[in-house]
């Protein structure tokens, strides 16, 4: 919203092959004679980029390690081509002579190529074009004569995008230099929270553990899956249930001691939170607590067509994650009290008085587990103290699924049922259901009451079909709106935002007749445009506009047309 106007573990280390190799007749009184043959090992050093760069060397700096996406462990290495330089990382790596050996890596992202060089014999290579997921490749050389150290690598292409490897192998005869160190038992997971609930199922996610390359999940004690990854959701339950889990780590060394337990209860049979006292269909309209050359209103003042008023905004304080509120005096009230006394007045007419978290100029941050407590702690002390009926995020400046929904869930805790819980994502933040936006509202679905998704300052996106459309029409809105309403929200929990007047956005505003057609479109099927969804969704909660005060501005012309079209839908 403007202020302004307008299963990664570490590389095995194989032993196999033939020990010792005795000739014929080499046994004496005196002993044994014969030649020794060096056993199978992984002879690349830091495979799995486990300790950085260390071992490894990347032209012109463009290799690092990252935590995402890894193959297995904790790290993998990001190399990004730029320019003339193809973002190569070596290592030489030492070797027996007239030998062979199998070299392979996992690898994703931008075209990416895996070799090796100085073999002494012929030199190999391998490639693979862009791939979204980890794909292992494969290639074997045999060592000259008189090798005894070859220079492994991995590169890019240019002009082309950054590629991931991991799990680096150069099986064979140990050259001398031997291999990384077998594995060690895995520490315990740790960050263990439940996320997405529904009436039979959870779903739960924890913090990768170095060295892992799986992970056992435990329900009352009783292993009930196996995952590769750091996340899992367990199915079959009953509804309106709660039920204690714990998970493992796991690799060829054994299996860690089991984490922390965090409870989670399943939702009713229904689907998510309709927010008691919001109406079936409702408008969502944000109040600045702020002045911006828009009618300053007090609460009082807004139109009564509203259902949920979004005070805008809570401003954040030293305390990562934490939230307070500061009453603006440019807005014209005598005293807090005085204040507090029309939010109960709102409340007291059937209208939802909410707290709004973010903005175009928010810097609240919560990505970690203190920041998460902190946040809920302190939305939930203003909840007390002025009376708000929830929060409503609307974070524009980045968001992280993880830690939010830790934050909601704390919150929901202890707020109760009655809590009201919206967000106002951008278009971009809405366009997957990978995205981070998206994962928050998917894993808190239960106590969601609805997503307003902001339909201007956009520019074109991409619809539920596949199109491009530009804002500003009709198709924008309703295959942007499809997205989420085949992306696993419920129709309850999506509503359409838009400016109240030309002067409330930089870009995007649509007259009312717009809004009122989309909502027809998706709740009816009737005064589309060219995109027509595949079916019909009557129980789409309604619209969102920013803002009261934009609206007030033009004579509440938004509201005036906009509300009675909400309240009459099916």
């Amino acid at each position: 919203m403007e202020r302004a106007p307008g299963g990664r573990g570490r590389i095995r280390t194989w032993i196999g092959g033939t020990v010792a190799v005795l000739a014929a007749g080499a046994l004496s009184l005196t002993g044994l004679t014969g030649t020794a043959q060096a056993a199978d090992v992984n002879v690349a050093k830091n495979a799995g980029f486990e300790s950085g760069l260390t071992n490894w060397t990347c032209s012109a700096g463009s290799g690092a390690t990252v935590g995402s996406p890894v193959h297995g462990g904790a790290a993998a290495l990001r190399a990004t081509p730029a320019g003339q330089d193809n973002a190569k990382c070596v290592q030489a790596v030492a070797v027996q002579p007239n030998s062979t050996y199998t070299l392979s890596a996992w690898v994703q992202g931008g075209y990416t190529y895996l070799g090796a060089e100085g073999t002494g014999t012929t030199d190999v290579s391998t490639w693979t074009p862009d791939s979204s997921g980890w794909k292992q490749l494969t290639t074997t050389f045999r060592t000259g004569a008189s090798t005894r150290s070859v220079t492994v690598y991995t590169h890019g292409w240019y002009g082309q995008s950054a590629y991931y490897a991991d799990d680096v192998s150069v099986f064979g005869p140990d050259g001398g230099g031997g291999g990384d160190p077998g594995p060690q038992v895995p520490g315990a997971p740790s960050g263990l929270a439940a996320g997405s609930v529904t009436s039979s199922s959870v779903t739960l996610n924890w913090s990768a553990v170095s060295g892992a390359t799986g992970y056992n999940v435990y329900r009352s004690g009783t292993k009930v899956q196996s995952a590769s990854g750091t996340s899992s959701t367990v199915t079959g339950l009953a509804a309106d249930t709660s039920y204690d889990f714990q998970v493992t780590a796991t690799n060829a060394a054994g299996e860690s001691a089991r984490s922390a337990t965090v409870t989670a209860r399943t939702a009713q049979s229904g689907g998510g939170n309709p927010g008691p006292g919001v109406p079936k269909h409702a408008v969502t309209g944000y109040w600045q607590n702020f002045n911006n050359g828009a009618a300053v209103q007090k609460l009082r003042d807004v139109q009564s067509q509203y259902d949920i008023i979004a005070v805008s905004f809570a401003d954040a304080t030293t305390t990562p994650g934490q939230i307070t509120f500061n009453l603006d005096p440019a807005v014209g009230y005598a005293s807090v009290a005085d204040f507090k006394a029309d939010i109960a007045a709102k409340k007291a007419a059937g209208k939802s008085v909410i707290i709004s978290v973010g903005g175009e100029k928010g810097t609240i941050s919560v990505n970690s587990d203190a920041s998460a407590t902190a946040f809920a702690n302190s939305a939930y002390a203003l909840m007390q103290e002025y009376g708000f009926n929830g929060v409503d995020i609307d974070l524009e400046n980045g968001l992280n699924s993880t830690y939010m929904t830790k934050a909601l869930r704390q919150l929901s805790a202890k707020a109760g049922a009655g809590m009201v819980l919206t967000m106002a994502p951008q278009t971009i933040d809405m366009q997957s259901t990978s995205g981070e936006y998206f994962k928050t509202a998917l894993n808190v679905k239960d106590i969601l009451t609805v997503v307003n998704m902001q339909y201007y300052n956009s520019g074109s996106m991409l619809g539920c079909d596949g199109k491009v459309y530009s804002q500003g029409s009709v198709d924008f809105l309703t295959a942007l709106a499809c997205i989420q309403l085949e992306g696993g929200l419920d129709a309850s929990q999506v509503g359409l935002g838009v400016p109240a007047s030309t002067r409330g956005a930089g870009s995007g505003y649509v007259d009312p007749s717009i809004v009122k057609n989309a909502l027809d479109c998706l709740a009816r099927g009737t005064n589309c445009g060219s995109f027509k969804p595949s079916r019909t969704y009557p129980g789409i909660r309604g619209a969102m506009t920013w803002s009261t005060n934009w609206d007030a501005t033009a004579g509440n012309a938004w509201s005036n047309a906009v509300g009675p079209h909400v309240h009459s839908l099916p």
